[in-house]
């Protein structure tokens, strides 16, 4: 797949969501954005997900109107709180100990946003997740993998933190970081990518 005119953006540093779309066969430029994700306050997680996404991909696509910029923000939620990415390894065992055993919520929000055409799209996708129980010397092992201290909820279901999920119910990729499906799914609906039909392997604009 590959997007030419107008040009594709991925406003995310993430290499997750990089290698996500690239498996989609999308072709883009990576551009993180500057926004101050911290001034925004968190309300409903479908809401709040949402309005970091579409900050994140408004900022680049000020910088790049003609171009069509996806922005992403992911979080957990588990008794109606935030997990956020740990700061350290106390809060990496205090966010792994309380969702141990217990299911939570994966909130993905993304948006599409084009400044020249005045077009946005946003949704959020949620995921439920089980966790097995762990024990303390499983969560011991896994922080000292380092790999909690990047990821909401301190874990990665792509990587290590895989052994930590008993069953999911919903989006994989969402999980991830990023619902490839709806993203893909959108960006076909606004006319951003579509099939060739030279080569069944391409999209372009």
């Amino acid at each position: 797949m590959q997007a030419t005119t107008p040009q594709l953006i991925l406003a995310s540093q993430s290499p997750r969501r990089r290698y996500l779309l690239e498996q989609a066969g999308l072709t883009f430029q990576v551009i993180p954005s500057s926004f101050d994700e911290d001034s925004v306050r968190p309300k409903n997680p479908s809401e709040y997900v949402k309005t970091l996404a579409t900050a994140k991909a408004d900022e680049v696509a000020s910088r790049y109107p003609g171009s069509w910029v996806i922005g992403a923000d992911t979080i957990v939620t588990i008794d109606d709180s935030i997990l956020g990415k740990p700061a350290d390894a106390r809060q990496a065992r205090e966010m792994l100990v309380r969702l141990s055993g217990q299911s939570h919520f994966v909130y993905t929000g993304y948006a599409i946003v084009c400044k020249q055409t005045n077009s946005c799209h946003c949704e959020a996708v949620q995921t439920r997740v089980q966790f097995k129980a762990l024990s303390d010397a499983e969560i011991d092992w896994y922080i000292e993998s380092g790999e909690p201290f990047d990821k909401a909820g301190a874990y990665a279901i792509q990587g290590l933190g895989t052994f930590l999920v008993r069953s999911i119910d919903g989006s994989y990729t969402n999980v991830v970081g990023l619902p490839v499906c709806e993203v893909i799914e959108t960006l076909f609906k606004l006319g951003v990518v579509r099939l060739s039909h030279a080569n069944a392997k391409e999209v372009a604009v």
